[in-house]
């Protein structure tokens, strides 16, 4: 038997033992239902929660804004994980005794990317990293705490039950696809322009996802987002002001815009590429 016959030979064995493993293989215009479902009612939620608290503003306010909408995605999970007739651990959602370890690892990692990027900025000139003076400690871990529950709240509704139930009936291509897709659109209607979405959330969701994938949870995806997010304010990155903030000299301001993009795209290229070929190497 040649080479080729011999891969394909293979290739259907481990096809045949998948469909006897996973019979619900390839039906998944169901799933696909359900979690567009599911997503949709995560966003309401998450509508609802932001309207008990009309006018307020500030970190704290958001953050039991994201609280109250994480706490109804976990019973939602469980509720579709049985419609779907799949177990809370395959869906990504119960910790282990790894999981600490794995958000630990995320939150270097994630610090690091969002670290890298404004240094990727900086260098090119025409732009200072300043700090915010008398900004409190109680700020700080005001906005820790929110980036780690708009984290935890996101990956729960994007990269749990959505994105596990559709690589187990489709296969991760059109897992990542579909929940990426929502993943921008939730955040076009939270008031981002359609490109910062496409290339900013649509990144992120690729990489959160293979994260997940790679490690059949959520704790690592967790850590890479709250990090990232987190880093991203603490330099001045985010709208809100952090410990830093960034000046751009005059009338400089559109360059370092594409350089900020640029830099964005470059660190997250890397990050995917490293995420996905480790993650290949090791499950496909």
């Amino acid at each position: 038997m040649n080479r080729s016959k011999y891969l394909e030979v293979i290739k259907l064995k481990k096809y045949m033992i998948e469909m006897q493993e996973n019979p619900q293989k390839n039906k998944y215009w169901p799933t696909t239902f359900r979690v567009l479902l599911f997503c949709i009612l995560c966003a309401i939620a998450l509508a609802v929660s932001s309207g008990f608290i009309p006018g307020k503003k500030g970190s704290w306010f958001q953050l039991e804004a994201v609280v109250i909408s994480a706490d109804v995605a976990l019973p939602l999970t469980i509720l579709f994980a049985r419609w779907e007739k799949i177990k809370l651990n395959d869906v990504g959602i119960v910790p282990n005794r790894k999981s600490f370890s794995k958000y630990l690892t995320g939150l270097g990692v994630g610090l690091l990317l969002a670290a890298l990027q404004p240094a990727l900025v900086l260098i090119t000139g025409h732009v200072k990293l300043l700090p915010v003076p008398d900004i409190s400690y109680n700020t700080v871990i005001a906005y820790f705490l929110l980036y780690l529950a708009i984290g935890v709240r996101e990956e729960v509704a994007f990269r749990g039950y959505p994105l596990f139930s559709l690589n187990r009936a489709a296969g991760h291509w059109f897992a990542l696809l579909v929940v990426g897709i929502i993943f921008i659109a939730e955040h076009i209607a939270g008031g981002m322009s359609v490109g910062a979405a496409i290339w900013g959330s649509g990144a992120g969701s690729l990489l959160f996802g293979f994260a997940a994938l790679k490690t059949k949870g959520l704790a690592l995806p967790i850590g890479l987002h709250s990090a990232w997010n987190f880093g991203q304010w603490t330099l001045g990155f985010k709208s809100e002001a952090g410990p830093f903030h960034i000046v751009i000299e005059k009338g400089y301001e559109g360059r370092i815009e594409i350089t900020g993009w640029v830099s964005y795209l470059l660190v997250m290229g890397l990050a995917i590429f490293l995420m996905y070929d480790s993650w290949k190497k090791k499950i496909v």
